[in-house]
């Protein structure tokens, strides 16, 4: 009796209660015309948040994805239910370039406590001459003549500064603040050190709430909650930082040169309205957010019922172009694991397989203010200093995203010193 009620609740487990959320959607979608792609949507409540923690926590995110590809095939669309809601993944590069430019049939999806945390910020929903205008500064050429300088001074203070300390730091965290205080600069000109560095931890903290996997709960004690409270001093902060900045730029002389700030002030929208305070806040937060956490996925949302590939989206479902897969698939990157900087001299990726700032209306305003931040820090880094890692065997982790669960403890070595 004992095996026989063991086994009862096992088959009840794995056979009826596991397929509850399977059973459900596909009773609710019983009339569409187009099936639903193949995946599984996980358990009731919770869908697929196990497995998911499990693989992102550990460092093995491509587990989770490549699972999926063993069960079901490498059909590019899956179904699944992420984060609370129904969702739709895509893996290949010409699913992942509808979903990202059709924006008619697919809105910005992200999650719950993103939104709550960035706010519905019209910088990036708009895509005329308003969004054009705020990224016009730290696109393309611009970067170059505007802020090499301002670059290179950061960079090279900083790496001196880590290596006359001759002692073990978080290599990844002091890199973070070395970009929030680029960032900073290009945005608002000089600034109290103090101030800065409280900003960063403030929006390290705001930061932790935005990919949370916990519900976005607004009590004591809860991620989301003290995120929350993070943003609301960062508002405070740069709303003193502009009110002062209007009251001197009255005074400001002709040809003085201007920081992002006082371009930001002079823009005018569709309406031919000049931004509103709460806008100019946002462009800040909204900016170091692209660059701060990049996420394995980027999120949209069905607008409409619509059918890709002979499979049925659901209006409302969330779509899922999961980059990390499509970066990893060995028919467009081969032997994808290992890391051969030499596998891009003459090498054109297929048009859609290498999305890593998005593409079209939505490409990142930041891309090319951070791939010169990086050419300029590698740059210095290689030719003139080494990384001495204190537990090289690190295991990893991919909550938010990738990387070594002690932030990279290391020494900073002078290549002239050692």
């Amino acid at each position: 009796m004992y095996a026989a009620t063991l086994l009862a609740c096992y088959i009840f487990v794995n056979k009826v209660l596991r397929n509850l959320n399977d059973w459900y959607y596909d009773l609710k979608l019983r009339k569409r015309q187009y099936p639903l792609p193949p995946g599984d949507m996980g358990w009731p409540l919770i869908g697929n948040l196990w497995p998911f923690f499990k693989y992102f926590s550990s460092g093995r995110r491509d587990m989770f994805i490549n699972n999926i590809f063993l069960r079901y095939g490498r059909t590019g669309i899956y179904k699944t239910h992420l984060y609370g809601s129904p969702s739709i993944i895509v893996t290949t590069p010409d699913m992942c370039k509808k979903v990202l430019t059709d924006e008619e049939t697919f809105k910005m999806g992200y999650p719950k406590a993103f939104i709550l945390l960035l706010a519905p910020n019209r910088i990036l929903s708009e895509h005329g001459r308003l969004k054009r205008l705020v990224t016009a500064p730290i696109a393309g050429h611009n970067v170059s003549v505007m802020y090499l300088e301002c670059i290179e001074d950061i960079v090279i203070n900083k790496l001196e500064e880590l290596s006359s300390m001759r002692r073990s730091i978080e290599f990844l965290n002091e890199m973070s603040k070395v970009s929030f205080k680029l960032v900073i600069q290009i945005f608002m000109g000089s600034c109290n050190q103090g101030l800065v560095n409280k900003m960063g931890d403030l929006f390290h903290v705001m930061s932790c709430g935005i990919f949370s996997m916990t519900p976005p709960i607004n009590a004591p004690g809860f991620v989301f909650n003290k995120a929350i409270k993070a943003r609301k001093k960062l508002d405070k902060i740069v709303q003193y930082i502009i009110d002062e900045r209007r009251v001197k730029a009255k005074n400001r002389q002709i040809g003085e040169k201007n920081d992002l700030l006082d371009i930001l002030f002079e823009i005018k929208d569709e309406g031919a309205e000049k931004l509103e305070d709460k806008d100019i806040i946002d462009v800040l937060v909204v900016l170091e957010t692209l660059r701060y956490r990049s996420a394995f996925s980027t999120f949209r949302e069905a607008t409409i019922d619509v059918n890709i590939n002979g499979y049925f989206i659901p209006k409302g479902w969330k779509v899922l172009v999961w980059l990390s897969a499509m970066h990893m698939a060995p028919e467009h990157y081969s032997n994808p694991e290992e890391y051969n900087p030499s596998r891009w001299d003459d090498y054109n990726p297929a048009i859609g397989s290498f999305l890593h700032f998005g593409i079209g209306r939505r490409l990142c305003p930041g891309r090319d203010l951070a791939r010169y931040e990086m050419t300029i820090f590698l740059h210095y880094f290689v030719l003139n200093y080494r990384l001495e890692l204190i537990n090289p065997e690190c295991p990893l982790t991919s909550l938010p995203f990738l990387k070594p669960v002690d932030n990279c403890l290391a020494k900073v070595i002078k290549l002239s010193d050692s």
